[in-house]
């Protein structure tokens, strides 16, 4: 009966201790470091354009980083706030499908993203135990949790595209009109995304954990890449960039010509009105990030009773 007491103390002990700790260590300092990718109207899969990962291009994976702010409540649900940072492009030419190999187009943007989360946690943070004793079963200095997460962020973009090896923006130019073709008006380069992922971290001791977070952001904008509806006059686009007339005639269709109404019966795929982008389709970008965890507090200190 004694050893089953002791036995007994022993797992519940180290558990209660944990609990208490749980309850001062509510923060967490997170920084993360990893990849960022994009979905939308540019590049693709060798298909025409599909949504979702099926159309992801792996070889424009960018760098990306993140510092976030998290806060424990209670033993399922936390929350974190924070800043993301990422490269997303897009290029036509890495495509072999014929029609968007030929359209031509490409552009890169930084993204810049606060946003605030709820993550919940279907696993149960495990400290481990603290004394060693051969017949105690389970995990010795182990923390392991993984979590859901899903919240609302706003993100900055600007989409650049190359000319003469000088990388310009491309939203004040009107691409396809926007802003001077009658009912528009030049896209906003701040917008709202709705950020969703899964994760897990793991203990290193009782302040540092590592882990690993992939989230997909769902956007209220189809122009991350500056493309979505249909070619635009090139000149009225000449017109309304006097300075940058043929730059901006240049980015709104850079076609080859390998398609053409001769070999296409005879519809030219790029003449004013034909379809440019696909404005059914927001475009969406994704974060893969190593993270490194900080538990933000003093641990208290005790005098060994033995």
């Amino acid at each position: 009966m004694a050893k089953r007491i002791l036995l007994l103390l022993l797992i519940i002990l180290p558990a209660f201790a944990f609990a208490q700790r749980n309850k001062r260590y509510k923060w967490e300092a997170c920084i993360g470091i990893g990849a960022a990718n994009f979905l939308g109207d540019l590049g693709g899969a060798n298909q025409i354009g599909t949504n979702g990962v099926k159309d992801l291009e792996i070889v424009l994976t960018k760098p990306a980083i993140s510092i976030n702010a998290r806060y424990r409540k209670g033993r399922y649900w936390g929350y974190k706030g924070g800043f993301y940072w990422g490269q997303v492009s897009g290029f036509d030419y890495l495509t072999t499908e014929r029609y968007r190999n030929n359209r031509n187009l490409h552009f890169r943007s930084n993204i810049f993203e606060f946003s605030l989360m709820t993550e919940f946690y279907f696993t149960k943070e495990r400290p481990g135990h603290i004394y060693k004793y051969k017949k105690l079963k389970g995990w010795r200095h182990i923390d392991a949790q993984f979590y859901l997460m899903g919240g609302v962020g706003g993100f900055w973009y600007n989409p650049k595209a190359s000319y003469n090896g000088t990388w310009i923006s491309l939203q004040p130019l009107g691409t396809e009109g926007q802003g001077y073709k009658p009912g528009t008006k030049k896209y906003s380069r701040f917008t709202v995304c709705v950020p969703v992922g899964v994760g897990m971290k793991s203990a290193l001791n009782r302040r540092w954990s590592i882990g690993l977070e992939i989230g997909m952001r769902k956007t209220f904008t189809d122009y991350i890449d500056d493309v979505s509806t249909v070619y635009y006059d090139p000149a009225e686009i000449a017109a309304n960039n006097p300075s940058l007339s043929q730059a901006a005639v240049f980015f709104a269709d850079p076609s080859l010509g390998n398609i053409t109404a001769a070999n296409n019966g005879g519809v030219d795929p790029t003449a004013v009105g034909q379809q440019r982008g696909d404005a059914t389709d927001n475009d969406a970008y994704m974060f893969v990030h190593v993270t490194v965890n900080y538990k933000i507090g003093k641990f208290r200190k005790t005098k060994s009773k033995f």
